[in-house]
């Protein structure tokens, strides 16, 4: 054993060590700290094997490894914490760093993660459970079909007008009806069009077809035990249906008991309110943003159909339209409410009663 090893293990017996974990494809930059000062710095293989092996160098200590969330999902974090490692994912945007710094490399940040993890300033994201994780990917892959879906059906609407071809259709919303009517009317075009045209339609006929078998795989997971009792409180709430609730239990989890309150869960799909005041200045702004925009624009859309079927929303939509004078501001507000009650409703166990003003 070299000295520098024998220094290394004299420093860090028995001691709480930071570890800072910057990740790529193919390299892991770590950054080792204990007792307020940077005692190793390493570059690995991007394999959990190597650093198994790494850490096999600190017997005895209490180790604590942080790293940004990244393409690589969640994988370490259960690698870790099946080692008896502690472990803390971060969102990027959340690890704190001096305002004037101007470079960036993955050894500045390693650095920087180890630091914040020692500081106890990392805000750890909430990691769901290896099943949740997978099922959310129907979820998030029946997203995906949608676009491809809306994005086929925007190039033959376009394709018609591009070549001034009449099909008879005077609605803005095609349906489905719709878009057979102008597949019928494919064999009359010619053959540069008609090979075109039978190319869109063979697409958007695939996409149907998964589309439908993704829905059907989330409407199995909706009788799934852990899932169930959750899925029956949230279709008790006004405007959101089966589909909708079913995702947002694969998103947000099935117990909402991380979200101490409702000021909680409104922030973290980017429904909370945002300031930037200073002294006598006070600047207040729309909504956050943050978070995932497929929840938000979930919640919006079922704001429009809960205002229609619960009073105490459509009063409350109704002042705050009065008092602003603008509807999109109204419609966020619902929104925001509604998920504040999801959340009310999920945690106490009980469904929901229309029409309950607070």
């Amino acid at each position: 054993m070299s000295n520098k090893r024998k220094i290394m293990d004299y420093i860090v017996k028995n001691k709480e060590i930071f570890i800072g974990l910057e990740d790529s494809k193919t390299t892991w930059v770590l950054c080792v700290r204990a007792d307020r000062e940077i005692i190793h710095q390493v570059s690995m293989p991007a394999r959990y094997g190597a650093l198994r092996e790494y850490l096999k160098n600190y017997p005895g200590c209490k180790v604590h490894v942080v790293y940004e969330a990244g393409f690589k999902g969640f994988n370490l974090f259960d690698d870790l914490t099946g080692d008896g490692y502690n472990c803390t994912v971060v969102p990027p945007h959340t690890v704190h760093q001096e305002k004037c710094a101007r470079v960036k490399n993955d050894r500045i940040d390693a650095k920087l993660l180890a630091k914040n993890l020692e500081d106890g300033n990392c805000k750890a994201c909430h990691v769901p459970d290896k099943e949740r994780r997978e099922d959310r990917q129907v979820a998030r892959t029946l997203g995906t079909i949608v676009k491809e879906v809306v994005r086929t059906k925007n190039q033959i609407r376009k394709l018609c007008d591009f070549h001034g071809i009449e099909t008879g259709i005077s609605v803005k919303n095609w349906k489905k009806v719709h878009y057979l009517h102008v597949k019928s009317l494919v064999p009359g075009f010619s053959s540069s069009l008609r090979l075109t045209f039978d190319k869109l339609f063979d697409d958007l006929e695939h996409f149907w077809k998964q589309q439908k078998a993704y829905k059907a795989a989330l409407a199995a997971l909706t009788r799934k035990e852990r899932y169930a009792k959750t899925f029956t409180i949230a279709t008790s709430l006004p405007g959101i249906g089966d589909l909708t609730a079913i995702r947002l239990i694969l998103e947000l989890g099935e117990d909402f008991e991380r979200f101490r309150t409702g000021s909680e869960i409104a922030a973290f799909v980017g429904l909370g309110g945002t300031e930037h005041s200073s002294g006598q200045s006070e600047r207040k702004g729309g909504i956050t943003k943050q978070g995932n925009a497929q929840i938000r624009s979930w919640l919006i859309e079922s704001a429009w159909v809960a205002i229609r079927h619960d009073p105490a929303l459509r009063e409350f939509y109704s002042r705050i339209r009065l008092n602003t004078g603008n509807a999109k501001k109204a419609i966020v507000a619902v929104a925001r409410k509604l998920v504040v009650r999801l959340r009310c409703c999920i945690v106490s166990n009980t469904e929901y009663l229309i029409g309950v003003i607070e």
